[in-house]
C-alpha cells in the first residue's frame, strides 16, 4: 500500500492551504476585464515549486492541473470514475497489475510538438525515480512504451487504485526534448526544477508566466492547447490571507476566493455564489491500544462507550452547513465509503452500559490535538471542547491537552497520544490508502495497534488491496470500514465542509477533492 512519504506534509499542506492561515494580501492584481479575460482567484499558499514531479502542495495542484495534463482525469467532481485524458482508453488486467493505455493522437505542448509515448515514460519514470515527495505514488510500477500510441505500467501486486492515482496533477506529462536541454533526467540527478518554476513545458490549456511562491502565480492561454480553449486568457492566483479574501470578493477585487470559513460565508450579498459541500478530509478520534500508553483506552468497552458517547450532530453543527457525517473513515465522495445511514447515532444509555462493563471507575483520559491548525477553517480546539462536555455525561473526565503543531506531530507520529484528535485527507482518491488505519499499517501504529492485534480484520484489508472491479471493491472496503467501527480503535467523525465564494459571473464552480478547482473549467456569462 503506498502512503504518503512525508508524515508532516500530509497534516499540514491540506489544512494550511485550506485554513485561515495569512501570509497577508499578496501582491494587487485586476480584477475581471470586460470580456471576462482575466480571473483572479485569491487562495491561501502552500505551494513550493511548479515542477509537476516535485509538486504535492495543495496550491501547487491547482497550477499543474491548469498547465498540465494527465493520462486521465476525472469528470467535474465526481472522483468515483476516471476518465481519458492524454489517454483515450484505459485497460486494467483481471489481476490488477498490468494497466494498458491507448494515447489520444493530435494532443500538442505549448511549443506545438506532439504529445509521445516517449513523453510519458520520461515524466513518469522521472516522477517515481526523482525520490520528490509525489514519488511514492508509482512505488513499484514499471512504465514501458509498448508502441508509438500504446504504454503499459505494471505493478509488482493487485494495483487497482492506479487509475485513481493517474489523474494527480503531480504525473502531468511533459515535454521530455525540452526538459532534458534544460537540465531534466528521470532520477534523483534532474535539475530542471528551475526551468520548470518560470516556464511550462506541458500541453495544458494555460501556461506559466509568472511564478512566485509567497505571493501570484499568473497563468496565459496556451495558444496551442489542442483542446476547448478556456474561457480567460489569464489567470491570477493570490496568495491572501482569509479575511482579507472575504473583503476582496464582496467588493469585485477577485471572482473567487476558495478559504473562507463557513462563518465567513454567512450573509454572502446576492451578487456572490457560495458552494458548500462536504471536504474530503475527516476528522476521527483514536484511542491508543498500546498498554504500555494507557491501561484505559485499550480496553475496548472504554472504546465502545467513546463511540457512542459522542454527539455527532452537534460536532455538524460547529462544522457548518455543508458538513458531513463520517460513517467510516473513508470519505463520502471515494469508492467504498459507507452510507450515511449506517453512521454511528449517540447513545448515551448505551454508552454507560459500556462504561459499566469496562470495569473502568471514572476513568480520566488525555485528549492530545494541534492548537494553530485549522482544516477547512474549521479549528481543533472547539471540537476537543464538545467532546470532552459530551463524554463528561457518560462518565469520562477528558483532560484537553493542546499542542503546537509539532509536538502534537511527535507524539501522534510516535505513538505516544493516549487520545488523539486528528484529520485525514486522502493523497489519491482511491480507497485502498485508507489501510493505513489497520494494524500495523501507518495510523493504526500510530494508534500503538500492531500487526496481529485484529487478523480478521487484516485479512479483511488483504482482500480488500487485492480485489478488482468497482462492485468487488466496494464491497470489500465497506466490509474493512463495518469491521473496523466496530473493534477497531478509530471513531470517525465528521468531514468538514469546503466553502468556495464566485462572483455570479463565474461559472463552473465545483469544489475537487484534488485539485481544490479546475480553473480551466470556469467559465464566464
Amino acid at each position: 500500500m503506498a502512503t504518503r512519504s512525508q508524515t508532516a506534509a500530509l497534516l499540514l499542506a491540506g489544512a494550511l492551504a485550506l485554513a485561515a492561515c495569512g501570509g497577508g494580501g499578496g501582491a494587487q492584481a485586476p480584477a475581471a476585464q470586460s470580456g471576462g479575460k482575466t480571473l483572479v482567484i485569491d487562495t491561501s499558499f502552500d505551494l513550493k515549486t511548479a515542477d509537476p514531479g516535485r509538486t504535492y502542495e495543495p496550491t501547487g495542484l491547482i497550477v499543474g492541473k491548469a498547465t498540465y495534463e494527465t493520462l486521465l482525469t476525472f469528470e467535474g467532481s465526481d472522483v468515483t470514475k476516471p476518465v481519458p485524458a492524454l489517454a483515450e482508453s484505459y485497460e486494467l488486467s483481471k489481476d490488477g497489475k498490468v494497466l494498458t493505455l491507448k494515447l489520444k493522437q493530435g494532443a500538442t505542448f505549448a511549443d506545438g510538438s506532439p504529445v509521445t509515448a516517449d513523453d510519458v515514460v520520461f515524466s513518469l519514470t522521472r516522477v517515481r525515480d526523482m525520490k520528490g515527495s509525489p514519488s511514492f505514488l508509482l512505488d513499484g510500477v514499471e512504465i514501458e512504451k509498448t508502441d508509438d500510441t500504446t504504454v503499459t505500467m505494471t505493478s509488482e501486486k493487485p494495483n487497482a487504485a492506479l487509475p485513481y492515482i493517474l489523474p494527480n496533477p503531480a504525473l502531468g506529462i511533459l515535454n521530455s526534448d525540452v526538459v532534458k536541454e534544460n537540465g531534466g533526467t528521470a532520477d534523483a540527478q534532474d535539475k530542471a526544477e528551475q526551468y520548470l518554476n518560470a516556464n511550462s513545458a506541458g500541453s495544458g490549456p494555460y501556461e506559466i508566466e509568472t511564478f512566485d511562491v509567497s505571493s501570484q502565480v499568473v497563468l496565459k492561454a496556451n495558444g496551442n492547447y489542442h483542446g476547448e480553449k478556456p474561457a480567460y486568457e489569464k489567470v491570477v492566483i493570490r496568495n491572501v490571507e482569509s479575511a482579507t479574501q472575504k473583503l476582496n470578493v464582496q467588493r469585485g477585487d477577485s471572482q473567487v476566493a476558495l478559504n473562507l470559513s463557513g462563518d465567513q460565508v454567512t450573509g454572502m450579498p446576492d451578487n456572490l455564489q457560495v458552494k458548500k459541500s462536504a471536504s474530503a478530509n475527516v476528522f476521527f478520534l483514536l484511542a491508543n491500544q498500546n498498554p504500555e500508553i494507557s491501561e484505559v483506552t485499550t480496553n475496548p468497552k472504554f472504546v465502545e462507550a467513546v463511540r457512542k458517547g459522542v454527539d455527532y450532530a452537534g460536532l455538524l453543527e460547529l462544522a457548518g452547513e455543508g458538513a458531513a457525517r463520517a460513517p467510516g473513515v473513508i470519505p463520502s465522495q471515494i469508492l467504498g465509503a459507507l452510507p450515511e445511514g449506517e453512521a454511528v447515532q449517540r447513545d448515551v444509555e448505551g454508552a454507560k452500559a459500556a462504561l459499566a462493563e469496562s470495569g473502568l471507575s471514572d476513568p480520566t483520559v488525555k485528549l492530545e490535538y494541534p492548537t494553530e491548525l485549522t482544516v477547512n477553517g474549521l479549528s481543533f480546539q472547539p471540537l476537543a471542547e464538545r467532546i470532552q462536555a459530551n463524554l463528561k455525561e457518560v462518565g469520562i473526565t477528558v483532560d484537553l491537552q493542546p499542542a503546537p503543531v509539532t509536538t502534537a506531530l511527535d507524539n501522534y507520529r510516535n505513538g505516544k497520544e493516549e487520545m488523539g484528535l486528528w484529520y485525514w485527507g486522502p493523497d489519491y482518491p482511491d480507497p485502498n490508502i485508507y489501510l493505513a488505519f489497520l494494524p500495523g499499517q501507518l495510523v493504526g501504529e500510530r494508534a500503538g495497534w500492531k500487526a496481529g492485534a485484529d487478523e480478521k480484520l487484516e485479512q479483511l484489508g488483504e482482500k480488500a488491496g487485492a480485489a478488482v472491479g468497482d462492485a468487488a471493491r466496494t464491497e470489500a472496503y465497506q466490509e474493512v470500514q463495518r469491521e473496523l467501527n466496530a473493534s477497531g480503535p478509530f471513531v470517525p467523525l465528521i468531514q468538514p465542509s469546503q466553502n468556495i465564494v464566485a462572483a455570479d459571473s463565474v461559472t463552473g464552480v465545483e469544489y475537487h477533492p484534488v485539485w481544490q478547482i479546475d480553473v480551466a473549467d470556469l467559465g464566464a456569462k
